[in-house]
């Protein structure tokens, strides 16, 4: 540590100036977020809800999604909340504390999301391309293997690094430019050599993002060349419309993550560096819910059942 180091005073909190620079848009962005928000949360837990009151939708494709949908809630709760309050209130401060168990949950449940779209497509990789044996290679063991495995290799990836992060100081500069702590970030602030700790950064998002797309981008392409082989118009044009669908949303939360991660910053890019932040942490937990299970025809019915038990339930009253 230098001597200018030494002379500054280690700082407590950081300042998240979010989307300061539209101040004037303040209480429309509030509106719009807890909207999101409360769609987010209404939609997953409902996702939830009827995977596990549903006998139907007890097999593997829906254990997954339901993963997804708890990942989702908390991911949300995570970020979406703290944004809130500083939209209503002013308040942008945030303890170095908070910041940096804000950053480990966020980042431990992005790379857990990362995994858990790879395993989703392999899945629907199975179904669609060995029927005969999905029964067989996609049992119960596997299943809680996969799903585990997702959450607990982000936790001890996610988790090792943060040791990295533990080391840095602050001092100086307290003022993040964005609308939660994330690595980037959080890295221009230190006043400790960031060399190693940037390095590793770039390397853990290389192993969460490029691995999981690419068996996802393969997963797909498969699916699309079985599609090809569908006699049915209708049936082609419906499958080609779900897959399309699912491609799309994945590329968009991948792809995000790599231009905010792994593309040199220009000055382009870093005008754009919140909206595509926004891409992979707000958007997904609302569209994945809309997109992989509410869409469905077993979800339909399973909320039509729901729902006709709710309306017996008020008339016998």
């Amino acid at each position: 540590m230098n001597a200018l180091q030494k002379n500054q005073t280690e700082i407590t909190e950081f300042i998240l100036l979010g989307f300061g620079e539209l101040h004037h848009l303040q209480i429309f962005l509030f509106l719009v977020f807890f909207t999101i928000f409360i769609l987010t949360m209404v939609a997953n837990f409902l996702t939830i809800l009827l995977i596990v009151i549903d006998q139907c939708l007890h097999i593997p494709m829906y254990f997954f999604l339901g993963n997804l949908a708890c990942l989702e809630m908390i991911y949300s709760s995570t970020i979406l909340p703290r944004m809130l309050a500083a939209l209503m209130t002013g308040d942008k401060t945030i303890s170095v504390k908070g910041c940096i168990t804000q950053f480990y949950f966020g980042s431990f449940l992005v790379c857990t999301e990362c995994y858990l779209l790879s395993v989703m497509s392999y899945d629907r990789f199975l179904a669609v391309c060995k029927p005969l044996h999905y029964a067989t290679l996609m049992n119960n063991k596997v299943c809680i293997q996969l799903a585990a495995g997702s959450w607990l290799n982000s936790i001890v990836v996610i988790s090792l690094y943060l040791g990295l992060i533990l080391q840095l100081r602050f001092c100086g500069q307290n003022e993040i430019d964005h609308f939660f702590c994330e690595a980037l970030p959080l890295l221009k602030l230190s006043c400790s050599d960031i060399f190693l700790v940037k390095l590793v950064t770039f390397t853990v998002v290389f192993i969460i993002t490029f691995p999981p797309f690419i068996s996802t981008l393969i997963s797909y392409i498969y699916i699309i060349v079985a599609i090809l082989k569908i006699l049915s118009t209708t049936g082609r044009q419906k499958a080609f419309s779900t897959c399309s669908s699912h491609l799309i949303v994945v590329s968009i939360f991948y792809g995000a993550i790599v231009i905010v991660y792994l593309i040199p910053k220009t000055e382009a890019v870093r005008d754009f560096n919140k909206i595509f932040s926004l891409l992979y942490t707000v958007l997904p937990p609302l569209l994945n819910p809309l997109i992989y299970s509410l869409r469905n025809r077993d979800v339909k019915d399973a909320l039509r059942k729901l729902a006709g038990k709710m309306l017996e339930g008020q008339c016998v009253n």
